[in-house]
């Protein structure tokens, strides 16, 4: 109001004043006929229907006792009617009294759940990070349902093993976990390998698998959708594919379909978080022959028709560096969790 008035003082209207600084004309003129109040506002009278301080007080010992302390006033008003055949107050006024002594918070007494240091993983080559995870497959039937075990290299995301079956088993993902070891010769204390909190995954026969072979574990934060995104993708293009079935009659229909696409995607499916390579390609160190080879081509194309790329030189997609799971603040060892 004070930058209106400063205005119409220099010969600018008051239409165009408040029009100006986004004021309401009617609210201006309000404000000049009952100016603001000065200090606090004065406490209205006590009504009559109000709980006197002893009332007030007999409600907050009720309120804070041993038996009713865990208790939502809601429910403490119902104990009192049940129990003690009393009526205090209103629902509501109990949780008025509670708010202006500071105890509106959550009054039960609750489990606290542990904290969960979220991953930070990286990987600079091939077999230092696996991620694992396991998907639901529909059957043809109703409540048919298969299981289909993935083991993913992060860096390449070449799918270094899989399983199809009926159920989820901690020994069938020890199975399938020791046997992509073996294949791939991963030697002791070289291997991390992150995974959800699923039951498979937390089972003691797979941690002692881990133990045994030299092979840290990681696990994804409890109700954390997002930590073991890599695996999670890999489920989402393998679904997407056009020739992925809706059903599967059984498991053999299962293995059959899935070893197909998984073939597809391991040599066929160019990745663009790989630089549009393929996952077979750098799995087995053959990026650099290739982003060769494109560049050449490309620079072909160039010398032919230099007026087509305006900005630069075009060249093929990098391969990236590293891949992480996480976004840790600091640098880390290559495959190890930050403490």
């Amino acid at each position: 109001m004070d930058a209106v008035d400063r205005l119409t003082e220099h010969g600018v209207c008051t239409h165009t004043a408040c029009e100006a600084l986004g004021v309401s004309r009617a609210t201006y003129y309000r404000h000049r006929r009952t100016p603001p109040r000065q200090g606090p506002p004065r406490p209205g009278p006590t009504p009559a229907r109000a709980l006197s301080p002893e009332q007030r007080k007999e409600v907050l010992e009720a309120l804070c006792s041993e038996a009713y302390r865990n208790l939502s006033p809601a429910a403490v008003w119902a104990k009192l009617l049940d129990d003690q055949g009393r009526y205090l107050c209103s629902e509501r006024t109990m949780y008025r009294i509670l708010a202006s002594e500071g105890a509106s918070r959550e009054r039960r007494h609750l489990r606290s759940h542990p904290a969960h240091e979220a991953p930070a993983l990286v990987a600079t080559a091939p077999n230092q990070v696996w991620s694992w995870d396991i998907t639901k497959l529909r059957g043809a039937h109703k409540g048919q349902w298969f299981y289909l075990y993935v083991v993913l290299d992060i860096y390449s995301r070449y799918v270094v093993g899989w399983l199809a079956a009926t159920r989820e088993s901690a020994e069938l993902a020890r199975w399938l976990l020791a046997e992509s070891a073996r294949k791939q010769n991963i030697g002791v204390d070289c291997l991390t390998i992150h995974s959800d909190r699923g039951a498979p995954m937390t089972a003691k026969k797979v941690a002692d698998l881990f133990d045994d072979l030299g092979i840290t574990r990681s696990l994804s934060r409890p109700r954390v959708s997002n930590d073991n995104a890599i695996s999670e993708a890999q489920f989402k293009t393998l679904k997407y594919q056009p020739t992925f079935p809706e059903t599967f009659e059984d498991i053999g229909d299962v293995r059959h379909h899935i070893d197909r696409l998984l073939t597809w995607y391991n040599t066929e499916h160019y990745h663009s978080g790989i630089g549009l390579l393929t996952p077979a390609t750098v799995h087995h160190g053959l990026a650099q022959h290739v982003l060769s080879k494109r560049q050449e081509v490309l620079d072909r194309a160039y010398a032919r028709h230099p007026e087509r790329f305006v900005t630069q030189p075009p060249v093929p997609p990098a391969l990236p560096t590293e891949v992480r799971i996480g976004r840790p603040a600091t640098t880390l060892t290559t495959g190890v969790i930050l403490p």
